[in-house]
């Protein structure tokens, strides 16, 4: 079977590898898209896994087997001797709040975490002024620096090939494959014309601050993340917003929140800015287009993430290849699995 992904971003190489663990030798794979690696948005994001409570799939059960998919198989590449090359790590620490005791609880997470309990009095007393609700968790850091290549890489090794090339239209490509999956992000809005996908626009920190080892979360999206070579120090969410420049007011508060719960930070120094584009689309489209497909001629979506590509693009991927296959069983498509 002659498969496309269209995307180059961590949900488009999930895909990528899924596929390929699905239908094996049978598959003839290419990836096309016009950035990689440090090129996508993925780059910049902390890589933290934690999903909020409003990212949403089609259903709470579905969104929550995507969850578990992923927690899974990143959990699988963490305690292999894969971990430190494909950037993924185990990470504890807290989330706090001085608003509500539900703040700092994830239900979806409470089931998966190796770790998750209510923080004690005395680690409440861990930023100035104390809080009043506490979550000491474990989870898990996937960061993209590391990640998209080494992803990049296995599927090359399994046969994969690889195309820059900036696609306009998904229909297009129905004479060179049987099967695109599009996994475009925030370029889908244009590529589908769906204007339900919005960009959440975030600004962050890169700072070195070795002495931080655990994440701390607070109220305002308030978050230091330790990454392998620096920390993140966030955040923002401003929906609708397509500027990626540098906000100054936005870096002050951003700062000014960060010293605020851990003032150690005061000493630590800024390695750069970044500004990214979540695509946002509630709920998360993963599935096939019957539209836009034919009898010998599959499309699957599998886009809208939000700020959560990383934290669900196992699960996503799983579910994109088997709303293909269902397709075929369904009798659209008559392409050789």
């Amino acid at each position: 079977m002659r498969a496309c992904v269209v995307g180059a971003g961590v949900v488009g190489l999930l895909t990528a590898m899924e596929l390929q663990r699905e239908l094996g030798a049978s598959l003839d794979l290419t990836i096309l898209a016009d950035k990689f690696n440090e090129e996508t948005t993925g780059d910049g994001a902390a890589g933290f896994f934690y999903p909020s409570t409003y990212f949403a799939g089609p259903t709470f059960d579905v969104t929550k087997q995507w969850i578990r998919d992923s927690f899974e198989w990143y959990s699988a590449v963490c305690w292999s001797d894969q971990a430190r090359a494909a950037g993924v790590a185990e990470v504890t620490g807290y989330f706090f709040s001085n608003q509500s005791r539900d703040r700092v609880r994830n239900p979806v997470m409470e089931e998966l975490c190796p770790e998750y309990r209510d923080a004690t009095e005395d680690e409440l007393q861990l930023i100035p002024g104390g809080a009043r609700f506490g979550t000491y968790a474990s989870t898990l850091i996937v960061e993209c620096r590391y990640f998209l290549p080494w992803a990049l890489h296995r599927i090359q090794a399994a046969g994969g090939r690889v195309q820059r090339r900036a696609v306009s239209r998904l229909d297009n490509l129905s004479e060179d494959f049987d099967a695109v999956f599009n996994c475009t992000g925030l370029g889908a809005a244009k590529l589908c014309g769906d204007h339900t996908l919005v960009p959440v626009r975030g600004q962050v920190y890169k700072v070195t601050a070795p002495w931080i080892k655990t994440f701390t979360y607070f109220d305002r999206d308030t978050y230091i993340i330790p990454n392998r070579h620096q920390v993140t120090l966030g955040g923002s969410r401003w929906l609708g917003n397509y500027s990626l420049e540098v906000d100054a007011h936005e870096s002050a508060a951003i700062w000014e929140r960060c010293v605020s719960v851990v003032p150690s930070l005061q000493a630590a120094r800024v390695q750069r800015q970044w500004v990214g584009l979540r695509p946002f689309r509630c709920p998360v489209r993963v599935e096939a287009d019957k539209a836009l497909g034919s009898d010998t001629f599959t499309v699957v979506h599998n886009y809208g993430h939000g700020g959560y590509g990383i934290t669900s693009a196992p699960g996503t991927a799983r579910h994109a290849v088997k709303a293909f296959r269902e397709q075929h069983r369904a009798g659209v498509g008559s392409c050789k699995l």
